[in-house]
């Protein structure tokens, strides 16, 4: 069963300032964590129905997870941020910050004070769809290790690189051209000739790129509107014009 000091530890890593204090995060349901039991991350605790422990010993005694709780579907359910989980949490340790280095031949992704958690998510799984291996974050774009951006990325944390930096310092010492997405200007995803490598630069729904990072883009992109919808949320914007960045560049 999960003790107290545990579900207020669970409770307490739904948050920005503790998850950042205690250096730890959470994963949630029976994907994500046979994902993260296949990669280096250190498991500190992990939480499971007696089943999923069972069916999955040998690959959690290959990952020598430091603890081991045994509890039922009821409990687990009410510790689990996830409407449904039926299998395990685990609290994870944050990795050390590696220094961000520039991937020769590679797009990236530099996001722009992205505030919803499922959007950042999706972009992280969309990054991990397209072979995208590294984002940018401004240091105002939602926490990564939100449980809902954890969520929402499916796995693909586990493989996405991601950078918190300030972007007018990242422009500086870049040398890809540079795509920012516009939502009424500049050239026609569609039919534009992309680079062989470069930088998406997307900003939030709200408000969009910032003015004070176009004089570092070599080129604007939209993506025309055939219907009456105002526009496009950030995260589908974002596949619509990877999937024709890699289409175009090959």
């Amino acid at each position: 069963m999960i003790s107290k000091r545990i579900l207020k530890l669970i409770k307490s890593l739904q948050q920005k300032k503790y998850r950042k204090k205690y250096k730890l995060f959470l994963v949630e349901g029976g994907k994500n964590i046979l994902e993260l039991l296949s990669t280096h991350f250190s498991i500190r605790t992990l939480i499971a129905t007696p089943v999923f422990i069972e069916v999955h010993k040998d690959l959690i005694n290959k990952h020598e997870v430091a603890e081991i709780i045994s509890t039922d579907e009821k409990q687990l359910s009410t510790a689990s941020t996830l409407k449904s989980n039926n299998a395990a949490i685990a609290i994870v340790e944050i990795p050390e910050n590696l220094p961000y280095q520039s991937s020769p031949g590679a797009y990236e992704l530099v996001l722009d004070d992205i505030n919803d958690p499922g959007n950042l998510g999706t972009i992280l799984r969309i990054a991990d769809w397209y072979g995208i291996p590294q984002i940018i974050c401004s240091p105002e774009t939602t926490d990564l290790y939100s449980p809902k951006v954890i969520s929402a990325s499916m796995g693909s944390f586990l493989r996405v690189n991601v950078f918190y930096m300030d972007l007018e310092s990242f422009f500086k010492k870049n040398r890809k051209p540079v795509y920012a997405a516009y939502a009424a200007a500049g050239e026609n995803v569609h039919t534009l000739n992309f680079s062989k490598e470069g930088v998406l630069l997307m900003g939030s729904e709200s408000h969009g790129i910032h003015p004070r990072y176009a004089k570092y883009v070599n080129c604007s992109v939209h993506i025309p509107s055939y219907g009456k919808a105002e526009s496009l949320n950030v995260s589908i914007a974002t596949s619509v014009i990877c999937d024709n960045m890699r289409r175009l560049s090959e």
